[in-house]
């Protein structure tokens, strides 16, 4: 059995940084050394002041310390390190990317009154959730003891427990629609027309290499790499708990 610091140093670098970083600011929070007021997404203070971080700073704020703070820590733990252990592997400059691409997305989405939401980390994990679950539609869920599912699902059942414990529903909401906007642009769309619109920008391999962050990347496509996705088969046999 690994110890904690041996986990820590094996989890790829994204996903550690996403999370390191989320856990810092809440534990600075608790601590008093800032004002949320100060990092949450106002647009107002980002076109008339010009305080550009809060379109950067509002992704690394998960909420006060919680079991709602823990369950979304974990999905990073989990459901982000297996992405960029799995299908991503060796893809860092491509995993940043979707990061990336999901966080404009969101900032895009939020941008319409009735989606705002000060805070859009919570959005930015459910969106790996999403990714994931397409990625293993057949994985076997276990939610707290009670209930099997399949991954496919997981994304609208964490929605449900959202629902029945009364969590704020746009943050899901808005992750699932950033999710599927990446999934469709870089997985389904290509599958069915053989043409890829959303690729990873050079400048982002030349940041990745420039960082020396992440292995090497592959000189094979994603596609030689990754199960026939039109199969819907993906990890079938490995099942997972919710609940540790």
């Amino acid at each position: 059995m690994s110890s904690p610091a041996e986990f820590y140093n094996s989890l790829p670098p994204i996903s550690k940084f996403y999370g390191t970083a989320c856990l810092l600011a809440t534990t600075a929070f608790h601590l008093g050394l800032y004002d949320v007021n100060h990092i949450a997404l106002i647009y107002k203070y980002v076109f008339k002041y010009f305080q550009v971080w809060r379109l950067i700073t509002n992704f690394f704020f998960l909420g006060k310390f919680s079991i709602n703070f823990g369950i979304r820590l974990l999905m990073i733990a989990r459901y982000g390190v297996q992405l960029e252990k799995g299908p991503f592997e060796r893809r860092t400059a491509d995993f940043l990317w979707m990061m990336i691409f999901g966080a404009f997305s969101l900032l895009v989405l939020s941008a319409i009154p009735i989606f705002w939401t000060p805070f859009l980390g919570i959005s930015l994990v459910f969106m790996l959730l999403y990714v994931w679950s397409r990625e293993f539609p057949n994985a076997q869920i276990n939610i707290y003891g009670l209930v099997t599912l399949k991954a496919f699902y997981l994304p609208w059942a964490m929605l449900a427990l959202d629902v029945i414990f009364g969590a704020p529903l746009v943050p899901d909401l808005l992750g699932i629609i950033a999710g599927h906007l990446y999934y469709f642009l870089t997985v389904l769309h290509p599958l069915a027309t053989g043409k890829v619109i959303l690729k990873t920008p050079l400048w982002v391999h030349k940041l990745v290499e420039r960082w020396r962050i992440g292995a090497p990347a592959q000189p094979s496509s994603r596609a030689a790499a990754q199960p026939d996705r039109s199969t819907g088969v993906a990890f079938s046999g490995r099942s997972y708990r919710l609940n540790g």
